[in-house]
């Protein structure tokens, strides 16, 4: 059986869930190669992993591929990247991401502002 997107992402979502970041990651490298292409949800999964590791670095990478694939990262992403930038200490790039929701026309919320 072939895993499919939906595979992919509940299986992202888990190891986000279980603080599992470096599975989270290479599991969405895996897609490629399995000729699944990752979502705006693989990628919101994969950067709350990051999140939850506090790997500010890898959430905004994944955050700048996201906007290279034309994803458009919703709330949940641009969030996730700024909670991991707050809490990797990359506090001059938590603020670029607050300033890039309005030009993304992104309302931020109470969870943007930590």
């Amino acid at each position: 059986v072939r895993p499919d997107l939906g595979t992919f992402n509940a299986t992202v979502s888990a190891m986000e869930k279980g603080r599992h970041w470096v599975a989270a990651l290479e599991l969405l490298r895996q897609m490629a190669q399995c000729k699944v292409l990752p979502d705006r949800v693989t990628y919101s999964a994969a950067i709350s992993a990051c999140e939850k590791a506090w790997r500010g670095e890898e959430a905004l990478a994944l955050l700048a591929e996201m906007n290279l694939k034309e994803l458009q990262p919703d709330i949940v992403a641009y969030n996730a990247t700024i909670s991991a930038c707050e809490k990797s200490q990359r506090w001059a790039q938590a603020l670029a991401l607050l300033g890039a929701l309005s030009a993304a026309e992104i309302a931020p919320d109470d969870v943007s502002f930590g």
